[in-house]
């Protein structure tokens, strides 16, 4: 998280617990306060990540309105900060209104510090991936990967990539399974290449009927066929100086093919109807989902186009391995479509929050997108539910999983260790230290499974 340690405010009015509490979370800087005045001076004092708050606060310690009073404040004066509320045991009902009003978590006395300090964690993990993010976006001339939201190992991979590869002229090819945000990879290269003043023209060679997408790419004379009334630039002639996108290259008609490669070698065009050569000056950058190679061996697409096109390649993880994205996208969905529609939703159950990470998300980003929009105007409350994102429950969750004792142990090692290098942002000495191995033993297992490459 960071060098410094965290700060962690207690709010407890039980000496007792004060004590132990202040001395069981050696990672934070903790601080007490034992009723709400001295819980907001702290708060605006040390604004620290991750605040605990016993509901049952005097001059009303049987009770808890007070508790749900100072709630209130914390979430308006630091709607950032994680609070875990510590109810007593058995009050489900109290727990889950502080969770509807924007809590993080809720915590059932008696109180196991090593249990609760798992939950401070997790909370102070992603307040500070939020605040990265936040701090990306809204930075001097904005994130240099604007739109892309992302934690996890594989995505920072695929930023380095982009950032190498953004200020070069070559040809590079995106691939991904539908939805994985392929698009965002490529305004970021067009906005971090010498480019950026000029155009980014896209066109989606999937989309248009084969009989129209030669005049969509290469345009044409007046008078070349029927309902021509002008001459009319192509999408290739309008990206002049700029960047061409195709997207969905994989679907590209095999004639046209041929004349995107005779275009990709000699660096003219011809309309359609004419006999001049124009000279265009374009970097092109494509996208798939689908198997390039595959293609190739079944003759439906030029291997020496594939080439050219081919320069450099960025693969794009879907989100079902991309560990701590879901949740971290799904409340920028959120907060984005709250604002949109004008909603009070500030959040998401522990259900939700659960079947967020546990999801396969077969439509990846996208997939995850709409369900939150939908979600956000259908949710009553301030928080949306399990039911509202229409997501199965884990006790319901029929999902394959192997039976093979092997197939199951690596499965579970590779997880352990993506999730693992996801809490300590990739530091591999703290990540074996959580993992309780050696360093020696960590790089072999990350090198058995192909993370961290």
């Amino acid at each position: 998280m960071t060098e410094s340690k965290d700060k962690l405010l207690v709010v407890e009015d039980d000496p007792g617990l004060q004590s132990q509490l202040k001395w069981s979370f050696e990672d934070f800087d903790v601080a007490v306060a034992e009723d709400r005045g001295g819980a907001l001076a702290n708060l605006r004092r040390l604004e620290p990540p991750v605040v605990t708050l016993d509901l049952g606060l005097p001059p009303d310690p049987g009770g808890v309105s007070e508790g749900f009073g100072l709630l209130e404040e914390i979430l308006a004066l630091a709607p950032d900060t994680k609070v875990i509320v510590v109810t007593g045991h058995n009050d489900r009902t109290n727990a889950m209104r502080a969770i509807a009003m924007g809590a993080y978590d809720f915590y059932e006395k008696p109180i196991d510090p090593e249990l609760l300090g798992i939950t401070i964690q997790r909370a102070a993990r992603l307040y500070h991936i939020e605040q990265e993010n936040r701090r990306l976006q809204t930075g001097p001339g904005g994130s240099l990967l604007e739109g892309l939201i992302a934690s996890s190992p594989e995505m920072m991979k695929v930023c380095r990539t982009v950032e190498k590869l953004a200020p070069t002229d070559v040809s590079t090819l995106i691939l991904g399974e539908s939805g994985t945000g392929k698009e965002v990879l490529v305004k970021a290269l067009h906005g971090l290449s010498d480019r950026h003043d000029k155009r980014l023209v896209a066109i989606n060679c999937a989309a248009i009927p084969e009989a129209l997408l030669e005049s969509e790419l290469f345009g044409y004379e007046k008078g070349a066929f029927t309902g021509a009334a002008k001459t009319t630039q192509g999408k290739i002639e309008v990206a002049n100086g700029g960047i061409l996108f195709l997207d969905e290259v994989g679907d590209l008609p095999q004639p046209l093919q041929a004349k995107l490669l005779r275009f990709l070698q000699e660096r003219v065009i011809e309309r359609i109807g004419g006999r001049t050569e124009i000279p265009v000056d374009v970097r092109v950058i494509c996208a798939t989902h689908r198997d390039l190679p595959e293609l190739i061996q079944a003759g439906d697409f030029r291997e020496d186009l594939y080439y050219r096109i081919n320069e450099a390649t960025i693969r794009v993880p879907p989100l079902r391995e991309r560990q701590g994205d879901g949740l971290l996208l799904a409340r920028a969905f959120l907060e984005k479509f709250a604002a949109q529609f004008k909603r009070p939703v500030r959040g998401f159950t522990p259900q939700a929050i659960e079947a967020i990470d546990a999801y396969a998300w077969p439509g990846n980003v996208r997939e995850l997108e709409n369900r939150v929009k939908r979600a956000v105007i259908m949710a009553d409350g301030s928080q949306v539910s399990l039911e509202d994102l229409e997501l199965p429950s884990q006790d319901s969750d029929e999902r394959q999983e192997p039976f093979n004792l092997r197939e199951v142990r690596e499965k579970a090692e590779s997880q352990a260790i993506l999730r693992a290098l996801a809490r300590t942002d990739g530091n591999v000495s703290k990540t074996a230290e959580l993992l309780g191995v050696t360093r020696p033993t960590l790089y072999n297992l990350m090198k058995k499974y192909g993370v961290g490459d």
